[in-house]
């Protein structure tokens, strides 16, 4: 007779994990670069308001190609960053459904909509990853009522502000480009765009932290659950 498994085991999550992070990395990286650009295009616009003999037309025509160019590597490394965050996430949220006496307060829809939908775009998706955080913490829930009251991590809160902080920045520099049509306005788009990518990759390694956190804490348990049921 064979033995019982244990019911819902829980799933691998390490890989994930790991994947989620380089995307991250990689976002961070393709900010740099692109702020490197906006640096450069400030110098130049500034030079040339000085003194329009002392740039190169070539060297302008040249900024605003690497300018398109990082601005459509941009484009493709978050989308792709971020449909790898999202996998990671709904991983981490089916074992944290296991681990988790509670029901979680958003539906697995939500892990997708939640980003997109106006005014709860601002605060689901801390309340899905608030979730996942307390039922995948060894002993979290032992000091929890429910996942409503629960103790809310501040690496959490970090991410979450650092994140809300981002979205608005970035639609403010939209703004700003697609309105500039001055030379100075071009300018200050850029230097406002630089604060933007600093904020990106400060939003960018406290979620570093949290994929690191959570898929710790569910990697030891499922080995601790695995080790125990083989014993």
């Amino acid at each position: 007779m064979y033995p019982t498994p244990p019911p819902a085991p829980l799933r691998p999550i390490r890989g994930l994990g790991t994947a989620a992070v380089m995307m991250l990395a990689a976002d961070s990286v393709v900010c740099l670069i692109s702020s490197g650009i906006d640096a450069q295009r400030a110098v130049l616009v500034d030079r040339f308001l000085a003194d329009t003999n002392s740039v190169p037309i070539s060297a302008l025509e040249t900024n605003d190609v690497l300018y398109a160019l990082s601005g459509l590597v941009e484009t493709v490394v978050y989308v792709a960053t971020a449909v790898m965050f999202l996998v990671w996430l709904f991983r981490a949220r089916a074992n944290a459904e296991t681990l988790s006496p509670w029901p979680h307060r958003r539906a697995t829809p939500w892990l997708i909509f939640g980003w997109v939908v106006p005014i709860v775009n601002f605060w689901f998706p801390k309340q899905i990853v608030d979730d996942i955080w307390t039922s995948s913490k060894p002993g979290a829930i032992e000091e929890s009522g429910n996942l409503a009251t629960a103790r809310r991590s501040g690496l959490v809160w970090a991410w979450w502000l650092a994140w809300v902080l981002v979205t608005i920045v970035t639609r403010v520099v939209s703004r700003r480009y697609a309105d500039a049509e001055e030379l100075p306005e071009i300018r200050d788009a850029a230097l406002f765009d630089i604060v933007g990518n600093v904020l990106t990759i400060g939003a960018a390694a406290l979620a570093v932290a949290i994929v690191l956190a959570i898929t710790r804490f569910q990697e030891d348990r499922r080995r601790a659950a695995v080790w125990s049921y083989a014993q």
